[in-house]
């Protein structure tokens, strides 16, 4: 309903002008001033910003995905046969695995920890090795995110700054040619409607984007919570049976 009222009012404009205001791009760029085509360009700054980061996440999201399937399927025969070496091997060749990550660091730090204390420290020093894997690699799914968010809050902003400058034009022309009627401000009228559209144009994408990485990464946390817990528990059996 909205983009109908929109379009009803361009109609309405380019009626009332006579033609004069052109609707194709070009010629809407060439009658914008300086303040809304300064608007444009940093709203297709942010755009492109937007699109590089929701095409880098979605690479990194389905590459971890892909990986961790995988790395699931061996590093369950390796550990179940306690070849810890074999299992972070396995590990290291799946690093774009969020699971990989979290499970290499638990294994290394259970190994060092084996070495070094005594033997009630070295579950707790595996558990803090996991914790803070699990915080590194989130902290990596959630790059870029922020910048999503951000220009999801602020484009319609920015396209609301276009709009407020192209009426002030829009009464200065009717001040500067004494003019009055709809066709006095259709130019100016246009020019914010165009900043307000694109502000918009670039705003739903990136906040729709946004939740749905907000989701993944959620989902990547689970993953690397339950798989902490699991290597924790095979960590005890481990040590348990060594006893």
């Amino acid at each position: 309903m909205f983009a109908n009222s929109m379009l009803a009012g361009l109609l309405l404009l380019q009626n009332a002008s006579g033609g004069a205001v052109g609707w194709d791009i070009v010629s809407m760029w060439h009658s914008m001033g300086v303040p809304a085509k300064i608007v444009v360009g940093i709203l297709f700054i942010m755009s492109a910003w937007s699109v590089g980061i929701m095409i880098d996440r979605a690479l990194m999201y389905s590459a971890a995905r892909k990986q961790s399937r995988v790395f699931v399927q061996q590093v369950a025969g390796a550990l179940k046969d306690n070849k810890l070496d074999e299992a972070i091997s396995i590990a290291e060749r799946n690093k774009k695995s969020h699971i990989a990550k979290v499970v290499a660091t638990g294994l290394s730090e259970f190994q060092a920890a084996s070495a070094q204390v005594a033997d009630e420290e070295v579950i707790e020093a595996a558990k803090r090795g996991l914790e803070r894997s699990v915080a590194i690699v989130h902290a990596e799914m959630k790059r870029g995110l922020s910048g999503l968010a951000t220009i999801g809050s602020t484009a319609p902003f920015v396209g609301l700054f276009g709009t407020v400058m192209g009426i002030i034009n829009a009464f200065k022309g009717i001040s500067a040619a004494h003019a009055s009627g709809l066709s006095a401000v259709a130019g100016g009228i246009a020019e914010a409607l165009v900043t307000t559209a694109l502000g918009l144009l670039v705003a739903v994408p990136a906040v729709w984007t946004y939740n749905y990485f907000t989701n993944k990464v959620e989902a990547f946390d689970v993953e690397m919570d339950n798989s902490s817990m699991e290597l924790v528990n095979y960590f005890i059996t481990r040590r348990g049976g060594k006893k």
